[in-house]
């Protein structure tokens, strides 16, 4: 029972989650909507229905919370991976994972709000130390996802490019491809852009893979 119980079962045990996973899916859903949410103490817990005090009982700092959900979907697998349909090349696997990620991002208007709060977090001004914090955390999200990809078709057998030394390289390489791809999103004409897209994620993927 957390400290902030009254003996009748809160909100979270009703829907059938308990208090921590309830918090950690309220925390989870508003990164889905906005990877530079600050996710306070305030905010996650009346998405969540409860109590400040329940979600500090659990974790007791921003960091911890941060961390917490950040390795949670990590740990998650994607429903219907493109990688695991071995009846394709590893280059068009690959390719349409990346596009997966770019489709995260939307076109247009919704682009121009994913680029324009990241600018507001963490370029229009230094960040504090908890915000870079929380940079770096999101940034080994999406690498690690990449690296993982990478990781399951040198397991298949698929090698990388000569030059290319290892999977982090590879991985980082194409996350900047990614977040030029991004920032072209939300620029004007970008729907001529968007349309070019496949082209370019295709020549990055052919730069890390040795084999289609």
């Amino acid at each position: 029972m957390t400290p902030a119980s009254s003996g009748r079962p809160d909100e979270a045990e009703r829907d059938g989650l308990g208090t921590r996973d309830r918090i950690l899916v309220a925390a989870a859903t508003m990164l889905g909507e906005d990877p530079t949410a600050r996710l306070s103490v305030r905010g996650v817990a009346a998405r969540a229905g409860v109590s400040v005090g329940s979600l500090r009982h659990f974790f007791p700092t921003q960091r911890q919370l941060l961390d917490t959900v950040v390795a949670g979907l990590a740990a998650l697998e994607l429903p219907d991976d493109p990688l695991a349909d071995r009846s394709r090349s590893a280059s068009d696997r690959l390719l349409t994972a990346l596009q997966l990620v770019l489709a995260e991002v939307g076109a247009g208007e919704q682009a121009r709000r994913h680029v324009s709060s990241l600018h507001a977090a963490y370029v229009a001004s230094p960040p504090g130390e908890d915000a870079e914090h929380a940079f770096h955390a999101l940034e080994r999200l999406s690498l690690g996802r990449i690296e993982g990809w990478l990781a399951g078709l040198r397991e298949e057998g698929v090698a990388l490019r000569e030059g290319v030394d290892d999977v982090e390289t590879a991985a980082r390489f194409l996350l900047t491809v990614l977040n030029g791809l991004a920032l072209e999103r939300a620029l004007p004409g970008a729907p001529a852009r968007v349309a070019g897209e496949e082209v370019a994620l295709r020549i990055a993927v052919e730069a890390v893979l040795a084999t289609g």
